[in-house]
């Protein structure tokens, strides 16, 4: 009888303990740069929102989110996730330097999932990005069409990282297949507004002649532009940034003669990343998606955007 007992009370406890592991949170860590300019700001409020959306969907989801402002404070603080028992890390690197402390969540059976700037080596189970090939080819074929395939062009990049490299040589092999267009000179502005309007002066002071500008990103821009208000020159017919700042896009809708494109790149594929470590950390995939395990690598779509469809991405409410 008393073995009995005993018995029935081991299939009680083992009963018990699997409603618990069931009932276990799932620790997601959230780990992005610092909102130190716009997109950035952007990108951080779209993370947030979709961990806010996710608590509200399955109160099992605990999430710990960290910014840092530079990649030596990231690579602590992935480590610290780890130790912190994380089951997903979701990693916006702020460079690919950060790449072995990455690793080291993977090797350990962390589900990473890795966005825009991306690692130096697949220590990830998905990575998401925007189209940056996409993104380059569409901005820099809209100028050299814009100037008639005749015209010089100076570059500002962002911080040198795989998808600023991916950008830079796109835009010049676009341009490359035009003999009369010519880019003078290309710079990073680290994705600063006032590095930018540095960069910026420095160009107009060197070349006499400038009838384009392209920057990587609509932060950049704005420094570009305000170096050219202050200069007084005349002999830039096009600015183009990128990402579909609100304020930018409200002057193409205002006709702005100056800015009359841009290309997109969300902000929000950080809230599509949170979303996929949720699904990944859980075995789960898109609806109507056949294959049983989320893709290794997904690349959202760029988009020329002009006056004329301007207003389908005009987010006044939006942080950027």
């Amino acid at each position: 009888m008393r073995k009995a007992l005993l018995a029935a009370a081991l299939v009680v406890v083992m009963l018990l303990g699997s409603v618990a592991f069931a009932d276990a949170a799932i620790k997601i860590g959230v780990t992005m740069p610092t909102a130190t300019h716009g997109f950035m700001g952007g990108a951080n409020w779209w993370a947030k929102k979709a961990i806010e959306d996710w608590q509200k969907k399955d109160p099992n989801l605990e999430f710990l989110f960290v910014t840092a402002d530079n990649v030596t404070k990231q690579a602590a603080d992935i480590e610290d996730l780890i130790v912190k028992g994380v089951d997903a890390l979701v990693v916006f690197p702020f460079d690919a330097s950060v790449t072995s402390a990455v690793e080291k969540a993977y090797e350990k059976g962390i589900y990473v999932v890795v966005l825009d700037r991306g690692v130096s080596k697949p220590v990830y189970d998905v990575y998401l990005s925007n189209d940056d090939e996409g993104y380059a080819r569409t901005g820099m074929e809209w100028i050299c069409k814009e100037l008639g395939y005749k015209g010089n062009i100076v570059l500002i990049e962002g911080i040198p990282t795989p998808i600023n490299t991916v950008r830079v040589e796109t835009m010049k092999q676009v341009a490359a297949k035009y003999p009369d267009i010519k880019i003078l000179d290309s710079q990073p502005g680290h994705w600063n507004q006032q590095k930018a309007l540095e960069v910026m002066e420095n160009y107009l002071q060197k070349y006499p002649k400038i009838d384009a500008v392209y920057t990587a990103d609509d932060d950049m821009l704005k420094g570009a532009l305000q170096a050219y208000k202050e200069s007084g020159r005349k002999d830039i017919s096009i600015f183009l940034g990128g990402a579909c700042a609100k304020d930018i896009v409200k002057r193409i809708m205002d006709g702005d003669p100056l800015v009359r494109a841009n290309v997109t790149y969300p902000p929000d594929v950080c809230a599509t990343a949170v979303s996929l470590g949720v699904l990944g950390v859980q075995g789960k995939t898109f609806e109507g998606f056949y294959q049983k395990k989320l893709p290794v690598r997904i690349v959202l779509a760029a988009e020329l955007v002009t006056k004329e469809n301007a207003a389908d991405y005009y987010h006044p409410d939006s942080v950027f």
